[in-house]
């Protein structure tokens, strides 16, 4: 016993002693407190459960991830309501806009709003804080980086969206007359108006997939009972093509007068196979002006040197 006591109470390990006891009682304590923090989140959820305000998975409306994504739901709500829903020319161009770029949702103007803004706060906010790496807090340079930084967050999504648009325009430029054509066999063949487009549009899936994908929709409107004429519209208006609407007006015309739709379509199919033949010519016309530059800067310089190096490497030598 004597032994005993002296290795327990003896300098250095009583101290070696003491650091274990504390140790033990802290984490007996903070096993405890976890194990009633665990019991408490486990008992309101279950409560909230059968409320059903929350889920068993955690992910329920007192989350941190639940309540970010409740705040942006209603951003966007506030933003779509009180702008989205006026009927401004402003607006109205946008949401046509859209529709082109091939956003459909009905809130896609709330998001490009709050998008917008985001994208503007965030990006001077970022100018203004690593910008001072390279220049004074205090130089004129300084704030005119800090309004750039925001103006081009807050044109950076129109950008964006015209880009969008501008190829999607550039397929149905590109499969419009082929939906002509295939129009024009489908009328031949005997078939609808409304079965030469379901067929046409399954015929396009591959080679044009969004031009498929407006036919569909105007298949769709057909289906829910709208007149031809509304349809072929919208159709022109999702577009944003005037061979489009004038093919829409054509097809009213004719509905209206009473003339053989075939023959129009045939008329206007080769109308349109001519435009795409001119614009290939006018591509490959053009192409010489364009290639002008680009010569000039890199291969103009290249054959100067060689043409005139031999002679000054020659006048250089006779000088000696």
């Amino acid at each position: 016993m004597d032994a005993l006591a002296n290795m327990f109470f003896s300098g250095d390990s009583t101290v070696a002693v003491l650091g274990v006891m504390v140790f033990l009682a802290v984490a007996v304590a903070a096993f405890g407190v976890m194990a009633g923090v665990h019991a408490r989140s486990v008992v309101k959820r279950r409560a909230a459960a059968i409320s059903g305000g929350f889920s068993e998975d955690g992910s329920g409306g007192g989350s941190l991830r639940s309540s970010s994504v409740n705040a942006a739901k209603r951003l966007i709500d506030y933003t779509t309501k009180h702008y989205a829903s006026v009927d401004s020319d402003d607006t109205k161009a946008l949401r046509r806009r859209l529709i082109q770029a091939g956003i459909f949702d009905p809130r896609a103007v709330g998001y490009f709003f709050v998008l917008r803004t985001g994208l503007a706060v965030g990006l001077a906010f970022a100018v203004f804080a690593f910008l001072p790496m390279l220049v004074q807090n205090g130089s004129s340079s300084f704030w005119a980086f800090v309004g750039c930084g925001g103006v081009l967050g807050y044109l950076g999504p129109s950008f964006y969206l015209d880009k969008l648009i501008g190829k999607r325009r550039q397929e149905y430029r590109s499969g419009f007359p082929d939906f002509m054509d295939l129009l024009v066999v489908c009328a031949d063949a005997g078939l609808s108006m409304e079965a030469s487009l379901e067929r046409i549009g399954r015929e396009l899936a591959d080679s044009y997939p969004t031009l498929s994908a407006n036919i569909h929709m105007t298949n769709l409107e057909i289906r829910a009972g709208r007149t031809m004429s509304d349809a072929l519209d919208h159709l022109s208006d999702r577009l944003g093509l005037d061979e489009a609407r004038s093919f829409a007006t054509l097809i009213q015309q004719s509905e209206e007068l009473g003339s053989s739709i075939t023959d129009a379509l045939r008329v206007y199919s080769d109308d349109m196979r001519h435009k795409r033949l001119s614009r290939a010519e006018e591509k490959a016309y053009s192409l010489p002006a364009k290639l002008s530059l680009p010569m000039m800067i890199c291969i103009f310089p290249v054959i100067f040197v060689v043409i005139m190096l031999p002679v000054f490497v020659r006048l250089h030598l006779g000088m000696y």
